[in-house]
């Protein structure tokens, strides 16, 4: 089960030149697929007069959906090559954008992978990472006479309060990471003596860096 991922901090912009040719490369930290197509949007119409905009980005906490453009170049030379880069550092929720101005010299299909593969690794080997944690909420209801010992079962967790009330009984919203979520509900049942209630809160997953 998957805690944590890596992706990038903020977005980089590096350039190389190969051969009289031109290659900015843009990576970007992205939430998911529609604002990766989006920022490549954004790219084309600032560069609107490159000769192209080779892109590939993975998203989601496993990074299950990936995609990559060759966007016109000979087929497999540009979108693998930058995906390999951002896989090679297993990275996620991460754009990269290689923009080409032709110089004049073609540089074979070797030289465009290799030329595309290193403006990607240069934009990211620029770019600080961090690592996110996945956050799960369940929603913990008790009384006040058990908040002791439940405050001794958080701190056996890696926990982030996201809500909390106290009125007649104490209503916690705690994000756990996935793969302790039992353990947790195990830990607060017994501490309490089965007088919590202890249920997934309405709000969605959530993340913190």
């Amino acid at each position: 089960m998957v805690d944590s991922y890596r992706t990038l901090r903020k977005a980089v912009h590096t350039e190389l030149k190969r051969k009289g040719s031109r290659f900015i490369a843009e990576a970007y930290p992205v939430e998911d697929a529609a604002a990766a197509d989006a920022q490549i949007e954004s790219v084309r119409a600032r560069e609107h007069q490159a000769t192209h905009h080779c892109t590939a980005y993975r998203v989601g906490p496993t990074g299950d959906t990936f995609r990559y453009d060759d966007d016109g170049e000979p087929s497999g030379t540009a979108g693998p090559p930058i995906l390999q880069q951002i896989d090679a550092r297993d990275l996620t929720n991460t754009l990269v954008v290689v923009t080409r101005y032709y110089g004049g010299t073609k540089l074979g299909t070797g030289g465009l992978i290799r030329a595309y593969g290193d403006a990607a690794s240069g934009a990211l080997d620029a770019a600080a990472t961090k690592e996110t944690v996945i956050r799960v909420p369940v929603a913990v209801t008790f009384q006040y006479d058990d908040t002791i010992p439940a405050e001794q079962v958080l701190r056996q967790f890696d926990t982030a309060r996201l809500n909390e009330s106290y009125t007649d009984v104490t209503h916690w919203v705690i994000g756990l990471r996935p793969s302790r979520v039992d353990d947790f509900v195990e830990a607060m049942t017994n501490a309490l003596g089965g007088r919590a209630t202890i249920v997934p809160a309405p709000e969605k997953p959530d993340t913190a860096d």
